[in-house]
């Protein structure tokens, strides 16, 4: 891979800066922070961009979220290092930036092994795993065996993870499209590490879908789960809602009458004005509990 060159250090427009194509969205919580922190102090590091030889264009590689603030904050410039470099460098250079700065889960993790692994082969073809003959003959060469390793090793001492890991990460990375990405970046609870092996192990195009659409809505806690439901096709998918109005219901019914009494004199409010959006409750008609939370309502208020 050709070294980079810094070409120059200086202020550019943000209206020159091509952002498309991002592996990682920029956070609006991360963006509001570094506003709050940019403007008493300003900028603390610039940003990274490649200047493409054929175009002249810029292409951001690291700073997504500077830029983001920068804009937030009225600023048409941004000052920033432009480089002359590979486009692989620079695709190393934007996923180690966001390895190094940033927390990443296990998912996020998983969307930057994958193509890290890929641009690191292929910039450095000799750390490759070798395969048939040629892992043959590499066996019976040890620097070369050290070298398969090397994208493996290297990335679990940079991360501070096991190798094991970082193979599950790029086999779950790679299994993954952007679709799927999506779902999962938007389920109401973190994705498991479990669950990225089971969807890396997914022969299935069909079940890694259903996987991720269901961690996505929420209707399942688990890949496994999913798995489970497809094997028994008789088992009834469970609706979030419905699965906490029952747990509350069972919470309810089990209490003793005064701690009723009081759970309803603490939400009082609340329940009123839910009530208040459903029709009428009419005498011998209403559900048991919202009969009682009337009754308990009506004591209070006499």
């Amino acid at each position: 891979m050709r070294p980079p060159r810094l070409i120059e250090v200086k202020e550019i427009p943000l209206d020159d800066i091509d952002t498309s194509n991002r592996l990682r969205p920029v956070s609006e919580t991360a963006v509001k922070s570094l506003t709050h922190s940019i403007e008493p102090l300003g900028l603390q590091s610039e940003i990274q961009v490649r200047k493409i030889k054929k175009t002249g264009k810029l292409r951001l590689i690291a700073g997504g979220h500077r830029i983001a603030a920068f804009r937030a904050l009225g600023h048409a410039e941004i000052p920033a290092k432009i480089w002359d470099c590979t486009e692989d460098w620079a695709d190393l250079a934007e996923i180690d930036d966001n390895l190094a700065h940033a927390e990443l889960d296990f998912l996020e993790k998983a969307v930057f092994f994958a193509p890290r692994k890929e641009v690191y082969e292929k910039a450095y073809p000799e750390t490759k795993q070798a395969v048939g003959t040629e892992l043959a003959a590499k066996r019976w060469n040890a620097a070369d065996t050290m070298s398969v390793a090397s994208f493996v090793t290297s990335t679990a001492d940079k991360m501070g993870v096991d190798e094991r890991t970082v193979r599950r990460l790029v086999a779950a990375g790679r299994s993954l499209g952007p679709r799927e990405i999506q779902e999962l970046r938007d389920a109401p609870k973190k994705v498991s590490l479990s669950d990225l092996q089971e969807i890396a192990k997914c022969c299935s195009p069909t079940d890694r879908y259903d996987i991720c659409r269901a961690l996505g809505d929420g209707s399942a806690k688990s890949a496994k789960e999913v798995l489970a439901r497809k094997k028994a096709p008789g088992t009834a998918v469970k609706d979030p809602i419905e699965a906490a109005r029952g747990k509350l219901n069972d919470a309810y019914a089990r209490a003793p009458k005064e701690a009723r009494r009081r759970f309803v004199d603490d939400h009082r409010d609340e329940l009123l004005e839910l009530l208040g959006e459903e029709a009428p409750i009419e005498s011998g008609e209403a559900p048991e509990i919202d009969a009682e939370i009337v009754q308990f309502s009506t004591k209070r208020a006499g």
